[in-house]
């Protein structure tokens, strides 16, 4: 039982400090026109208010790949990473929305298009959409992401057929309170505050009122003989405007209830049949601005499944991209301002872009492509993060269970290269950061071949994330179920095979192929389940440390052309050219590609040298490898490998101190055991073989 105990007087206070201190006062226009000049961004537009949110939250640029990550995703700053994406080519993906997003606040015409997020399903296409919009509603809350609307009060007193119930109307758009003031005298106010306006955009605002504001604003101006200082001073008061999804004010998510009778009023708002008895039909007053555009303005629009829409019902996004109006039935026009968010899976994508008559609604679109996660060590905390999220029970992931799903994944998702250089699995390391110095991969070149391969883009097809996420959680139930405290890539593996054909989003044409990429899953975790074991049974820091040296000498000595002190006798000699094979030999390094690993090696020596840190192979991930199999080669014809697979067969302590070594890297005891009797039968079949 805890010891500490939350207060509702806490509670409350923690409340209160987290609002906003000024959401329920109410100022005048005068106090308004204070505050812009003195922080114009409160008039910014929708699309320059988004852009600056994505900055506010902190960025972080990666040179190399000339990609700007944006931490409201890497690091999910408001949820302690609850919500992190990984993987670059979704961070560039991101960052190509952000960008589109930048230059309609600068009104280069992207302002103007749907930012259409393309990709399949489980791609986190919604993850994305979803996150913007509940830190949109989180940057409107703070000082700099402040904005302001206004509502009309006293208006029984002027008008005299106005609805008591309507003494107090609030702006029906949240428009911004600027749009009170006519259009010249407007602009005199842009372009004073734009001269202060420290931003690489300027504001701008030509919007109308909204029909309802607009009958107000004329009864008023009639009653007080144009004097506007007295409309303004005595009917208007300015609020402070937050964005809030469920209350649907500045954001809108959008989906028809109905996909065969799709009707615009829910796009563009409806007679208030219950004010048609009071104000008659035509009258701007008896409009109910409850449609979704109507919603969304000043925030985000977003459109799930927008291709899914009718052809007909999609019309209607025309005037609200290209022209930021909207036309009701029985209404004037309406001025809107939102950034348009559409999303969409590859099947609609396909059938709307062959379409002809929806050529109008494709050039008005701007297509994101959102891929799957390309690099399986990136796929791998996804599914860490789901654990991490989930009520796990007391179980043990072993090490590579989430890597090999990931690498799955991955494998299904990917271009099959053409190059015979290259295998499949070889691209899906150098995708995932694998390639040292010396190997000729060129990764750049590789997707390049790809996107120009693939349909769309390469990762927009293959396994969804979600597919093996559900059968993770299944293989971890099904090992609890067992009494197995642990889940391994074994047990994982199986769940895989026997439920790939049960999903329904994987083709049947894709099973031979995917069965085959699993059995290369398979080989590789093969083979990272020897590496453990030889870890355990041979590992021997003080060995390879002085291994490690020797190599470097002869390696230095060989790349100066000098010789090096034998060991034994002292004498000068020409570098051990066996020697140095037989360290290469274990990373498959051909014979022509021996000098360029050794001047790698010796570049990296250098460099350390330089930082003043000391040679250790274990700092260089590949010399340790290779030195560690040289090592497991020189001792295991003094290994029983049969005996690995039956604890019966052996001794005891020897074991234990096996299993403890493999505990040490990060195995349950259990999981060791069967890691150990696995990776022995392995070993043991290909010694038999040999």
């Amino acid at each position: 039982m805890t010891d500490t105990k939350e207060t509702l007087e806490e509670l409350s206070r923690e409340y209160q400090d987290a609002i906003p201190s000024d959401l329920r006062a109410t100022h005048s226009f005068d106090w308004y026109l204070d505050q812009l000049y003195e922080d114009p961004r409160i008039a910014r537009n929708a699309h320059q208010r988004v852009a600056d949110m994505f900055d506010y939250y902190g960025t972080e640029y990666d040179e190399d790949a000339g990609v700007v990550e944006y931490k409201l995703a890497s690091e999910d700053p408001l949820n302690d990473g609850e919500n992190t994406f990984y993987g670059p080519v979704v961070h560039e993906a991101m960052h190509e929305f952000v960008n589109k997003v930048k230059s309609g606040a600068r009104g280069l015409g992207p302002q103007k298009r749907i930012k259409l997020l393309l990709g399949p399903v489980g791609s986190g296409k919604s993850d994305f959409d979803r996150q913007v919009r509940r830190y949109f509603e989180d940057y409107t809350t703070r000082d700099e992401g402040r904005m302001y609307t206004f509502r009309w009060t006293n208006l029984c007193d002027v008008i005299g057929d106005q609805d008591p119930a309507d003494d107090v109307v609030r702006s029906p758009m949240n428009q911004d309170p600027i749009v009170l003031l006519p259009q010249d005298q407007r602009d005199r106010v842009i372009d004073d505050i734009n001269e202060d306006l420290d931003a690489p955009y300027t504001i701008r605002n030509e919007q109308a009122l909204d029909p309802a504001s607009e009958f107000y604003m004329d009864r008023l101006l009639a009653y007080y003989d144009d004097d506007l200082q007295q409309v303004l001073d005595n009917h208007v008061e300015i609020v402070r405007f937050i964005a809030d999804e469920n209350q649907r004010r500045g954001i809108e998510t959008f989906e028809p209830k109905d996909k065969k009778n799709q009707d615009e009023t829910e796009l563009t708002g409806d007679v208030n049949y219950s004010k048609i008895a009071v104000y008659g039909e035509s009258d701007p007053r008896a409009f109910d601005y409850s449609g979704a555009f109507c919603n969304a303005n000043r925030g985000i629009f977003s459109g799930e499944e927008l291709l899914k829409l009718q052809r007909e019902f999609l019309y209607d996004f025309l005037h609200a991209t290209q022209e930021q109006t909207i036309k009701p039935k029985a209404n004037p026009r309406i001025d809107i301002d939102q950034v348009i968010v559409g999303r969409t899976n590859m099947p609609e994508y396909r059938d709307k872009k062959g379409d002809e008559k929806m050529e109008a609604f494709n050039d008005r679109t701007k297509r994101i492509d959102f891929p799957y996660v390309l690099s399986y060590e990136d796929e791998a905390k996804i599914y860490r993060k789901m654990l991490r999220n989930a009520d796990l029970p007391d179980i043990q992931v072993e090490p590579h269970t989430l890597e090999m799903a990931g690498l799955f994944g991955v494998l299904t998702r990917v271009e099959e290269p053409d190059t015979e250089t290259v295998d499949m699995l070889q691209k899906v390391k150098a995708y995932n950061g694998e390639i040292g110095e010396a190997d000729d991969v060129d990764v750049k070149k590789l997707r390049d071949e790809a996107a120009d391969k693939a349909e769309i883009g390469e990762g927009m097809e293959g396994v969804s994330p979600r597919f093996i996420g559900d059968e993770i959680a299944e293989a971890i139930m099904d090992s609890m179920h067992r009494d197995r405290q642990f889940l391994s890539p074994l047990t994982t593996f199986n769940h895989f095979e026997d439920n790939l054909e049960n999903h329904g989003s994987i083709p049947t044409d894709k099973f031979d192929q995917y069965y085959r990429y699993l059995e290369l899953v398979r080989e590789e975790y093969k083979e990272r389940a020897i590496e453990d074991v030889r870890h355990a049974l041979a590992y021997d820091v003080d060995e390879i440390q002085r291994q490690g040296e020797k190599y470097m000498d002869h390696v230095m000595a060989y790349i100066d052309d000098d010789t090096v002190e034998d060991e034994i006798t002292g004498r000068e000699q020409e570098p051990d050219e066996q020697f140095l094979r037989s360290v290469e030999e274990k990373l498959d390094l051909p014979e022509d590609r021996k000098d360029d690993f050794r001047q790698e090696v010796s570049n990296w020596v250098s460099r350390r040298a330089r930082e003043g840190d000391t040679f250790n192979p274990q700092d260089n991930d590949r010399l340790r490898r290779a030195l560690e199999r040289k090592l497991w080669e020189d001792k295991k014809h003094n290994i029983n490998f049969s005996a690995l697979v039956s604890s019966g067969e052996m001794d005891d302590d020897e074991r234990n101190q096996w299993i403890d070594a493999l505990v040490e890297q990060g195995y349950s005891e259990e999981g060791a055991k069967e890691v150990l009797e696995f990776a022995g039968a392995e070993v043991a079949k290909s010694e038999m073989e040999d």
